[in-house]
Protein backbone atom coordinates (compact mmCIF):
# COMPACT_ATOMS: atom_id res chain seq x y z
CA UNK A 1 0.00 0.00 0.00
CA UNK A 2 2.99 2.31 0.45
CA UNK A 3 2.99 2.89 -3.31
CA UNK A 4 -0.33 4.74 -2.90
CA UNK A 5 0.69 7.03 -0.04
CA UNK A 6 2.08 9.76 -2.29
CA UNK A 7 -1.10 9.76 -4.39
CA UNK A 8 -3.19 9.83 -1.19
CA UNK A 9 -1.29 12.87 0.05
CA UNK A 10 -2.07 14.62 -3.22
CA UNK A 11 -5.76 13.70 -2.95
CA UNK A 12 -5.94 15.27 0.51
CA UNK A 13 -4.14 18.41 -0.69
CA UNK A 14 -6.58 18.76 -3.56
CA UNK A 15 -9.56 18.39 -1.23
CA UNK A 16 -8.09 21.19 0.88
CA UNK A 17 -7.67 23.31 -2.25
CA UNK A 18 -11.33 22.86 -3.16
CA UNK A 19 -12.33 23.63 0.44
CA UNK A 20 -10.93 27.14 -0.03
CA UNK A 21 -13.49 27.71 -2.79
CA UNK A 22 -16.57 28.91 -0.93
CA UNK A 23 -19.55 31.23 -1.10
CA UNK A 24 -19.01 32.22 2.53
CA UNK A 25 -15.51 33.42 3.47
CA UNK A 26 -14.26 31.77 6.64
CA UNK A 27 -16.46 28.71 6.13
CA UNK A 28 -16.85 25.91 3.58
CA UNK A 29 -20.23 26.60 1.98
CA UNK A 30 -20.89 25.77 -1.66
CA UNK A 31 -24.47 25.44 -2.88
CA UNK A 32 -26.05 24.44 -6.18
CA UNK A 33 -24.88 26.59 -9.13
CA UNK A 34 -23.46 29.30 -6.87
CA UNK A 35 -20.42 31.43 -7.84
CA UNK A 36 -18.20 29.03 -5.87
CA UNK A 37 -19.52 26.15 -7.97
CA UNK A 38 -18.21 27.86 -11.10
CA UNK A 39 -14.79 28.34 -9.50
CA UNK A 40 -14.69 24.69 -8.36
CA UNK A 41 -15.56 23.63 -11.90
CA UNK A 42 -12.61 25.59 -13.26
CA UNK A 43 -10.25 23.85 -10.84
CA UNK A 44 -11.60 20.37 -11.56
CA UNK A 45 -11.70 21.00 -15.31
CA UNK A 46 -8.00 21.88 -15.23
CA UNK A 47 -7.15 18.63 -13.42
CA UNK A 48 -9.28 16.60 -15.83
CA UNK A 49 -7.76 18.18 -18.92
CA UNK A 50 -4.25 17.61 -17.56
CA UNK A 51 -5.13 13.90 -17.63
CA UNK A 52 -6.24 14.12 -21.26
CA UNK A 53 -9.91 13.65 -20.39
CA UNK A 54 -12.71 14.97 -22.59
CA UNK A 55 -14.60 17.40 -20.35
CA UNK A 56 -18.11 18.81 -20.57
CA UNK A 57 -20.60 20.57 -18.33
CA UNK A 58 -24.12 19.20 -18.70
CA UNK A 59 -27.31 21.24 -18.31
CA UNK A 60 -27.71 20.31 -14.63
CA UNK A 61 -24.25 21.68 -13.87
CA UNK A 62 -22.54 18.29 -13.52
CA UNK A 63 -18.90 18.48 -14.59
CA UNK A 64 -17.99 15.28 -16.45
CA UNK A 65 -14.60 14.06 -17.61
CA UNK A 66 -14.24 10.98 -19.82
CA UNK A 67 -11.23 8.69 -20.07
CA UNK A 68 -12.09 6.81 -23.26
CA UNK A 69 -12.16 3.04 -23.48
CA UNK A 70 -9.93 0.90 -25.69
CA UNK A 71 -12.63 0.62 -28.38
CA UNK A 72 -15.20 3.12 -29.68
CA UNK A 73 -18.63 2.58 -28.17
CA UNK A 74 -17.27 0.89 -25.05
CA UNK A 75 -19.69 0.97 -22.08
CA UNK A 76 -19.10 3.53 -19.35
CA UNK A 77 -18.18 3.06 -15.72
CA UNK A 78 -19.13 6.17 -13.77
CA UNK A 79 -17.00 7.25 -10.81
CA UNK A 80 -17.72 10.31 -8.71
CA UNK A 81 -19.66 12.11 -6.04
CA UNK A 82 -20.89 15.64 -5.34
CA UNK A 83 -19.13 19.00 -4.90
CA UNK A 84 -21.89 20.97 -3.18
CA UNK A 85 -21.85 21.22 0.62
CA UNK A 86 -24.02 21.94 3.60
CA UNK A 87 -23.40 25.33 5.26
CA UNK A 88 -20.17 25.39 7.28
CA UNK A 89 -19.12 21.98 6.00
CA UNK A 90 -15.96 19.93 6.12
CA UNK A 91 -13.47 19.41 3.32
CA UNK A 92 -14.16 15.79 2.36
CA UNK A 93 -17.90 15.04 2.15
CA UNK A 94 -18.56 14.42 -1.55
CA UNK A 95 -15.42 16.08 -2.84
CA UNK A 96 -13.19 13.20 -1.73
CA UNK A 97 -15.07 10.83 -4.06
CA UNK A 98 -14.46 13.09 -7.06
CA UNK A 99 -10.77 13.65 -6.34
CA UNK A 100 -10.18 9.93 -5.61
CA UNK A 101 -11.75 9.08 -8.95
CA UNK A 102 -9.41 11.47 -10.75
CA UNK A 103 -6.45 9.92 -8.91
CA UNK A 104 -7.46 6.50 -10.25
CA UNK A 105 -7.60 7.85 -13.81
CA UNK A 106 -4.15 9.32 -13.27
CA UNK A 107 -2.89 5.96 -11.96
CA UNK A 108 -4.01 4.32 -15.21
CA UNK A 109 -1.20 6.35 -16.78
CA UNK A 110 -2.94 6.49 -20.16
CA UNK A 111 -3.92 2.82 -20.21
CA UNK A 112 -7.25 2.23 -21.95
CA UNK A 113 -9.65 -0.29 -20.45
CA UNK A 114 -12.40 -2.34 -22.06
CA UNK A 115 -14.76 0.36 -20.78
CA UNK A 116 -14.69 4.14 -20.58
CA UNK A 117 -14.24 5.75 -17.17
CA UNK A 118 -16.34 8.88 -16.68
CA UNK A 119 -15.67 10.96 -13.57
CA UNK A 120 -18.72 12.98 -12.52
CA UNK A 121 -18.64 15.94 -10.13
CA UNK A 122 -22.34 16.13 -9.33
CA UNK A 123 -23.60 19.69 -8.98
CA UNK A 124 -25.98 19.05 -6.10
CA UNK A 125 -26.63 16.30 -3.57
CA UNK A 126 -27.30 18.02 -0.25
CA UNK A 127 -30.56 19.80 -1.13
CA UNK A 128 -29.56 23.02 0.64
CA UNK A 129 -30.60 25.65 -1.91
CA UNK A 130 -33.93 24.23 -3.11
CA UNK A 131 -34.84 21.88 -0.27
CA UNK A 132 -34.67 18.84 -2.58
CA UNK A 133 -31.50 16.74 -2.89
CA UNK A 134 -29.85 14.89 -5.77
CA UNK A 135 -30.55 17.35 -8.60
CA UNK A 136 -27.27 16.46 -10.32
CA UNK A 137 -27.58 12.68 -10.13
CA UNK A 138 -31.27 12.82 -11.03
CA UNK A 139 -30.30 14.56 -14.25
CA UNK A 140 -27.78 11.85 -15.15
CA UNK A 141 -30.28 9.14 -14.21
CA UNK A 142 -32.93 10.85 -16.34
CA UNK A 143 -35.42 11.35 -13.48
CA UNK A 144 -35.69 15.16 -13.34
CA UNK A 145 -39.35 16.19 -13.58
CA UNK A 146 -41.36 19.42 -13.86
CA UNK A 147 -42.05 19.58 -10.11
CA UNK A 148 -38.33 19.60 -9.39
CA UNK A 149 -37.63 22.29 -11.99
CA UNK A 150 -40.37 24.47 -10.48
CA UNK A 151 -38.95 24.32 -6.94
CA UNK A 152 -37.99 27.76 -5.59
CA UNK A 153 -35.10 28.87 -3.38
CA UNK A 154 -35.29 31.48 -0.61
CA UNK A 155 -35.05 34.30 -3.17
CA UNK A 156 -37.93 32.94 -5.22
CA UNK A 157 -35.83 31.63 -8.11
CA UNK A 158 -36.76 28.27 -9.58
CA UNK A 159 -34.35 25.47 -10.43
CA UNK A 160 -34.95 26.38 -14.08
CA UNK A 161 -34.00 30.00 -13.34
CA UNK A 162 -30.80 28.89 -11.60
CA UNK A 163 -29.81 26.71 -14.55
CA UNK A 164 -30.35 29.56 -17.00
CA UNK A 165 -28.50 32.10 -14.84
CA UNK A 166 -25.51 29.75 -14.74
CA UNK A 167 -25.42 29.91 -18.54
CA UNK A 168 -26.94 26.48 -19.13
CA UNK A 169 -30.01 25.44 -21.09
CA UNK A 170 -32.75 23.62 -19.14
CA UNK A 171 -34.29 22.46 -22.43
CA UNK A 172 -31.21 20.27 -22.92
CA UNK A 173 -31.53 18.46 -19.58
CA UNK A 174 -32.51 15.18 -21.30
CA UNK A 175 -29.03 15.18 -22.87
CA UNK A 176 -27.51 14.85 -19.38
CA UNK A 177 -28.81 11.28 -19.10
CA UNK A 178 -25.99 8.90 -19.94
CA UNK A 179 -26.17 5.76 -22.10
CA UNK A 180 -24.40 2.43 -22.12
CA UNK A 181 -23.66 2.40 -18.41
CA UNK A 182 -21.58 -0.48 -17.09
CA UNK A 183 -22.06 0.76 -13.54
CA UNK A 184 -21.36 3.44 -10.94
CA UNK A 185 -18.90 3.40 -8.04
CA UNK A 186 -18.85 6.10 -5.38
CA UNK A 187 -16.14 6.62 -2.77
CA UNK A 188 -17.37 8.51 0.30
CA UNK A 189 -16.49 9.10 3.91
CA UNK A 190 -18.70 7.08 6.24
CA UNK A 191 -20.00 10.14 8.13
CA UNK A 192 -20.45 7.96 11.20
CA UNK A 193 -18.52 6.09 13.92
CA UNK A 194 -18.93 2.44 12.90
CA UNK A 195 -15.70 1.83 10.98
CA UNK A 196 -13.61 3.65 13.57
CA UNK A 197 -15.15 1.57 16.37
CA UNK A 198 -14.24 -1.57 14.42
CA UNK A 199 -10.72 -0.27 13.65
CA UNK A 200 -11.37 -0.70 9.93
CA UNK A 201 -10.24 1.66 7.15
CA UNK A 202 -12.97 0.75 4.65
CA UNK A 203 -16.52 -0.53 4.47
CA UNK A 204 -18.48 -2.00 1.55
CA UNK A 205 -21.95 -0.44 1.44
CA UNK A 206 -24.55 -3.10 0.68
CA UNK A 207 -27.62 -0.88 0.99
CA UNK A 208 -28.71 2.72 1.60
CA UNK A 209 -31.62 3.44 3.92
CA UNK A 210 -34.87 4.88 2.62
CA UNK A 211 -35.67 8.50 3.40
CA UNK A 212 -38.80 10.58 3.83
CA UNK A 213 -38.61 14.37 4.12
CA UNK A 214 -41.49 16.69 4.87
CA UNK A 215 -42.13 20.33 5.59
CA UNK A 216 -44.66 20.62 8.41
CA UNK A 217 -46.53 23.89 9.05
CA UNK A 218 -48.14 24.81 12.40
CA UNK A 219 -50.39 27.88 12.18
CA UNK A 220 -51.83 29.55 15.27
CA UNK A 221 -52.33 33.20 16.24
CA UNK A 222 -49.60 35.71 16.95
CA UNK A 223 -50.46 37.82 19.99
CA UNK A 224 -48.95 39.84 22.81
CA UNK A 225 -46.76 37.77 25.13
CA UNK A 226 -47.65 39.78 28.22
CA UNK A 227 -51.39 40.20 27.87
CA UNK A 228 -52.61 36.87 26.48
CA UNK A 229 -53.46 34.25 29.16
CA UNK A 230 -52.35 30.67 28.61
CA UNK A 231 -55.86 29.35 28.02
CA UNK A 232 -56.41 31.88 25.22
CA UNK A 233 -53.21 31.18 23.34
CA UNK A 234 -52.85 29.42 20.00
CA UNK A 235 -49.06 29.14 20.24
CA UNK A 236 -47.63 27.54 17.10
CA UNK A 237 -44.19 27.12 18.64
CA UNK A 238 -45.52 25.36 21.74
CA UNK A 239 -47.41 22.97 19.46
CA UNK A 240 -44.34 22.35 17.32
CA UNK A 241 -42.23 21.75 20.43
CA UNK A 242 -44.68 19.17 21.76
CA UNK A 243 -44.64 17.42 18.40
CA UNK A 244 -40.82 17.40 18.25
CA UNK A 245 -40.80 15.55 21.56
CA UNK A 246 -43.21 12.98 20.11
CA UNK A 247 -40.97 12.50 17.08
CA UNK A 248 -37.94 11.91 19.31
CA UNK A 249 -39.78 9.41 21.53
CA UNK A 250 -41.02 7.40 18.57
CA UNK A 251 -37.55 7.31 17.01
CA UNK A 252 -36.06 6.07 20.28
CA UNK A 253 -38.72 3.37 20.59
CA UNK A 254 -38.13 1.85 17.13
CA UNK A 255 -34.92 -0.05 16.44
CA UNK A 256 -32.67 1.61 13.84
CA UNK A 257 -35.19 4.37 13.10
CA UNK A 258 -33.73 7.83 12.59
CA UNK A 259 -36.07 10.82 12.83
CA UNK A 260 -34.93 14.44 12.92
CA UNK A 261 -36.56 17.84 13.08
CA UNK A 262 -33.54 19.81 11.91
CA UNK A 263 -34.93 23.23 11.09
CA UNK A 264 -37.56 25.61 12.47
CA UNK A 265 -38.70 28.90 10.99
CA UNK A 266 -40.63 30.81 13.66
CA UNK A 267 -42.78 33.80 12.78
CA UNK A 268 -42.92 36.63 13.68
CA UNK A 269 -39.86 35.65 15.71
CA UNK A 270 -39.94 38.34 18.40
CA UNK A 271 -39.26 37.70 22.08
CA UNK A 272 -42.45 39.44 23.20
CA UNK A 273 -44.81 37.91 20.63
CA UNK A 274 -46.50 34.51 20.75
CA UNK A 275 -45.44 32.55 17.67
CA UNK A 276 -48.18 32.58 15.06
CA UNK A 277 -46.55 30.26 12.55
CA UNK A 278 -43.82 27.63 12.65
CA UNK A 279 -42.42 25.84 9.61
CA UNK A 280 -40.53 22.66 10.56
CA UNK A 281 -38.66 19.99 8.66
CA UNK A 282 -39.02 16.25 9.27
CA UNK A 283 -36.43 13.71 8.12
CA UNK A 284 -37.18 10.00 8.70
CA UNK A 285 -34.89 7.10 7.68
CA UNK A 286 -34.89 3.32 7.99
CA UNK A 287 -33.59 0.34 6.03
CA UNK A 288 -37.15 -1.04 5.92
CA UNK A 289 -39.52 1.01 3.78
CA UNK A 290 -42.54 -0.42 5.63
CA UNK A 291 -41.20 0.65 9.03
CA UNK A 292 -40.27 4.07 7.67
CA UNK A 293 -43.71 4.65 6.14
CA UNK A 294 -45.47 3.53 9.32
CA UNK A 295 -43.31 5.87 11.41
CA UNK A 296 -44.00 8.81 9.10
CA UNK A 297 -47.75 8.19 9.23
CA UNK A 298 -47.65 8.03 13.02
CA UNK A 299 -45.59 11.23 13.34
CA UNK A 300 -47.79 13.22 10.99
CA UNK A 301 -50.92 11.93 12.71
CA UNK A 302 -49.43 13.11 16.02
CA UNK A 303 -48.90 16.59 14.51
CA UNK A 304 -52.56 16.70 13.44
CA UNK A 305 -53.78 15.60 16.89
CA UNK A 306 -51.62 18.17 18.66
CA UNK A 307 -52.86 20.85 16.31
CA UNK A 308 -56.51 19.97 16.92
CA UNK A 309 -56.09 20.03 20.69
CA UNK A 310 -54.23 23.35 20.65
CA UNK A 311 -56.38 25.10 18.07
CA UNK A 312 -53.68 25.10 15.41
CA UNK A 313 -53.99 24.46 11.72
CA UNK A 314 -51.44 21.81 10.71
CA UNK A 315 -50.52 20.78 7.21
CA UNK A 316 -47.52 19.17 5.56
CA UNK A 317 -45.91 18.78 2.17
CA UNK A 318 -43.64 15.91 1.09
CA UNK A 319 -40.17 16.91 -0.05
CA UNK A 320 -38.58 13.50 -0.62
CA UNK A 321 -39.71 9.88 -0.70
CA UNK A 322 -36.65 7.79 -1.46
CA UNK A 323 -37.01 4.01 -1.07
CA UNK A 324 -34.28 1.94 0.52
CA UNK A 325 -31.74 1.06 -2.15
CA UNK A 326 -29.68 -2.15 -2.26
CA UNK A 327 -26.39 -1.96 -4.09
CA UNK A 328 -25.89 -4.24 -7.10
CA UNK A 329 -25.01 -7.82 -6.17
CA UNK A 330 -22.42 -8.34 -8.89
CA UNK A 331 -20.60 -5.06 -8.23
CA UNK A 332 -20.69 -5.78 -4.49
CA UNK A 333 -18.99 -9.11 -5.13
CA UNK A 334 -16.34 -7.42 -7.27
CA UNK A 335 -15.77 -4.80 -4.58
CA UNK A 336 -15.52 -7.48 -1.89
CA UNK A 337 -12.86 -9.26 -3.95
CA UNK A 338 -10.95 -6.01 -4.50
CA UNK A 339 -10.94 -5.22 -0.76
CA UNK A 340 -9.80 -8.75 0.11
CA UNK A 341 -7.17 -8.83 -2.63
CA UNK A 342 -5.60 -5.65 -1.22
CA UNK A 343 -5.36 -7.25 2.21
CA UNK A 344 -8.20 -5.56 4.08
CA UNK A 345 -11.09 -7.15 5.99
CA UNK A 346 -14.36 -7.12 4.08
CA UNK A 347 -17.01 -5.37 6.17
CA UNK A 348 -20.50 -5.01 4.72
CA UNK A 349 -22.60 -2.15 6.10
CA UNK A 350 -25.73 -0.08 5.57
CA UNK A 351 -25.50 3.64 4.89
CA UNK A 352 -27.73 5.77 7.09
CA UNK A 353 -27.09 8.78 4.85
CA UNK A 354 -28.40 9.27 1.34
CA UNK A 355 -25.94 9.42 -1.54
CA UNK A 356 -25.91 9.90 -5.28
CA UNK A 357 -25.44 6.13 -5.54
CA UNK A 358 -29.07 5.59 -4.49
CA UNK A 359 -30.23 7.69 -7.45
CA UNK A 360 -27.73 6.19 -9.88
CA UNK A 361 -28.92 2.72 -8.84
CA UNK A 362 -32.17 3.51 -10.70
CA UNK A 363 -30.12 3.81 -13.89
CA UNK A 364 -27.32 1.26 -13.64
CA UNK A 365 -25.60 -1.23 -11.30
CA UNK A 366 -24.17 0.81 -8.41
CA UNK A 367 -21.78 0.30 -5.50
CA UNK A 368 -20.19 2.35 -2.73
CA UNK A 369 -17.01 2.17 -0.69
CA UNK A 370 -16.86 3.99 2.64
CA UNK A 371 -13.72 5.41 4.23
CA UNK A 372 -13.46 5.71 8.00
CA UNK A 373 -14.53 9.07 9.50
CA UNK A 374 -12.29 9.94 12.49
CA UNK A 375 -14.49 10.76 15.45
CA UNK A 376 -17.54 9.93 13.33
CA UNK A 377 -17.62 13.63 12.39
CA UNK A 378 -19.11 14.97 9.17
CA UNK A 379 -21.04 18.05 8.02
CA UNK A 380 -18.66 19.98 10.28
CA UNK A 381 -15.33 21.81 9.80
CA UNK A 382 -13.57 19.14 11.92
CA UNK A 383 -14.39 16.45 9.34
CA UNK A 384 -11.19 14.68 8.27
CA UNK A 385 -9.72 11.45 6.87
CA UNK A 386 -6.78 9.17 7.64
CA UNK A 387 -3.97 9.22 5.06
CA UNK A 388 -3.63 5.43 5.11
CA UNK A 389 -7.36 5.01 4.55
CA UNK A 390 -7.20 7.19 1.43
CA UNK A 391 -4.29 5.10 0.17
CA UNK A 392 -6.31 1.95 0.93
CA UNK A 393 -9.28 3.29 -1.04
CA UNK A 394 -7.02 4.03 -4.01
CA UNK A 395 -5.51 0.55 -4.00
CA UNK A 396 -8.97 -1.05 -3.71
CA UNK A 397 -10.32 1.24 -6.44
CA UNK A 398 -7.61 0.12 -8.84
CA UNK A 399 -8.19 -3.52 -7.93
CA UNK A 400 -11.90 -2.98 -8.63
CA UNK A 401 -11.14 -1.55 -12.08
CA UNK A 402 -8.95 -4.57 -12.78
CA UNK A 403 -11.75 -6.90 -11.62
CA UNK A 404 -14.12 -5.31 -14.11
CA UNK A 405 -11.45 -5.36 -16.82
CA UNK A 406 -10.89 -9.08 -16.32
CA UNK A 407 -14.62 -9.69 -16.48
CA UNK A 408 -14.95 -7.71 -19.72
CA UNK A 409 -12.01 -9.56 -21.27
Amino acid sequence: MSTWIEQAERVIRRCAELARITDEPGHITRTFLSPATREAHACLRRWMEELGMAVRLDSAGNLRGVHAGAQPGAPTLYLGSHIDTVPHAGAFDGVLGVVLALALVEALDGRRLQFAVEVVAFSEEEGVRFGVPFIGSRALAGTVDADLLDRRDASGKTVTDAIREFGLDPERLPEAAGDGALGYLEFHIEQGPVLEALHLPLGVVESIVGQSRFEVLFEGQANHAGTTPAQHRRDALAGAAEWIGRVEREACATADLRATVGSLDVQPGASNVIAGCVRATLDVRHASDDIRRQAVASMLDAAAQIGERRGLAVRWEPRLNQPATPMHRSLLAALDRAVSREGFPVHRMTSGAGHDAMVMAQKCPSAMLFLRSPGGISHHPDETVVLGDVAAALSVGMAFLEELEARRA
